[in-house]
């Protein structure tokens, strides 16, 4: 609660708030004394999205730390950062506003770091590029195969960035690359992003960073001395990974590419200037 009001209320109020201004910095600041691992955000992700098998926007990391009897546990969200410097945006070879990837200017999702899946050419180098692995390759697999049948809900059509895309072979968003992208289908109508609106023990905060009265400002303030953003990290299989995909399968290379360990590492400040902020427990 805040001020004896549901978070979930003030976060509304202060996207529809944020709504109205021209220049808005959409960020989220992620309290990790609040979370449980519960994976409700990881869940209500997956299924906003339909996301396939090797695709998931938003795991959440769970460690232990300390010496018995003075242990304690820390869990991790880990999401698209949309940097306001990504490199996953420099090492795109389709450049551009509608070329394969790039960071929205328009009046809703301003600061959003887009996908677009008709024109992404799987080549893979913005995967390599992103120091904190969160994106991967789309390999076309279903949940249900191997079973007697293709469950009709593998093949429903997922809402991203505006439009419908159907799960058949061989056709977008398979053989792409895919990421978090704070909900860009909500953030236009005005809604929380999924994983905001569904987390009960309201871990996370959303809105405008540069609205002094927001939530994630409020959050961000509170907590001076406290607030982390994810480090860049580089796993060790990665080195031997060509980005032409050439040589390997499309969830072969995102294995390899994927988050090394499950200890997340922080940092004070990042030169990719992140826009997700952690609050340490």
């Amino acid at each position: 609660m805040y001020l004896g009001r549901d978070e979930l209320i003030v976060i509304q109020e202060d996207i529809q708030r944020a709504m109205k201004k021209p220049e808005k910095r959409w960020g989220m600041v992620i309290d990790q004394r609040r979370c449980t691992a519960c994976h409700a955000c990881t869940a209500s992700c997956v299924a906003e999205h339909k996301s396939p098998p090797g695709i998931v926007y938003r795991p959440v990391y769970e460690e232990e730390m300390g010496i018995f009897p003075k242990v304690k546990l820390r869990f991790t969200p880990r999401l698209c950062n949309q940097c306001d410097n990504p490199p996953c945006v420099a090492a795109c070879p389709n450049k551009g506003v509608e070329g394969a990837t790039w960071k929205a200017t328009d009046r809703l999702t301003t600061g959003v770091v887009m996908i677009n899946y008709d024109q992404c050419i799987g080549c893979g180098r913005c995967v390599l590029a992103c120091p904190y692995k969160s994106r991967a390759l789309d390999s076309g697999r279903l949940h249900t195969e191997g079973t007697p049948r293709i469950e009709g809900y593998e093949k429903a059509p997922a809402w991203e960035y505006g439009r419908a895309w159907p799960r058949e072979k061989n056709k977008a968003p398979v053989g792409k690359a895919r990421k978090c992208h704070f909900c860009v289908h909500r953030l236009r109508a005005g809604m929380v992003p999924a994983c905001v609106s569904t987390c009960p023990s309201r871990a996370n905060a959303f809105g405008d960073l540069n609205d002094p009265d927001s939530l994630t400002s409020i959050w961000l303030k509170e907590a001076a001395g406290k607030t982390k953003v994810l480090s860049a990290v580089r796993s060790k299989t990665e080195e031997n990974v060509k980005s032409d995909l050439k040589q390997v399968s499309p969830a072969e290379f995102s294995a390899k590419i994927g988050y090394p360990g499950k200890k997340p590492v922080f940092a004070d400040t990042a030169p990719t200037r992140p826009r997700v902020f952690y609050i340490l427990p």
